[in-house]
């Protein structure tokens, strides 16, 4: 049974920086890419980072860029998001996902398999 399990996240000032986690259980080798997602209430999910297991090759998508980094641990089968210089707008759940060899950050249709979520909140 496939397992994703979010923590790390809490309230931090502006300015502050949050480091997320992701164990992974299960199934673990048939998953190639691995992502971090946000939302927020009433919208649906925005990709955040991605991550190949293969070759660690990361994409960033929208206002994360410079200031997110995705990694992962495979020896931990952990997946991270170390956030930094957090805005407001950086407020909402965050997820982890993975997926089988194709996968799309602006598409989260593309992610089979997902956490239950981290609450993240920024404050000015």
């Amino acid at each position: 049974q496939v397992q994703l399990v979010e923590s790390g996240g809490g309230s931090v000032q502006a300015g502050g920086s949050l480091r997320l986690s992701c164990a992974i259980s299960g199934y673990t080798d048939s998953f190639d890419c691995l992502a971090w997602f946000r939302q927020d209430p009433g919208a649906g999910r925005e990709g955040v980072a991605r991550i190949y297991s293969a070759g660690a090759t990361t994409y960033y998508a929208g206002s994360g860029k410079g200031r997110f980094t995705i990694s992962q641990d495979n020896a931990k089968n952990t997946l991270y998001l170390q956030m930094d210089s957090l805005t407001p707008e950086d407020t909402g759940m965050y997820y982890c996902a993975a997926s089988g060899a194709y996968c799309n950050l602006l598409r989260s249709s593309t992610f089979t398999y997902w956490g239950q979520g981290t609450q993240v909140t920024v404050f000015s």
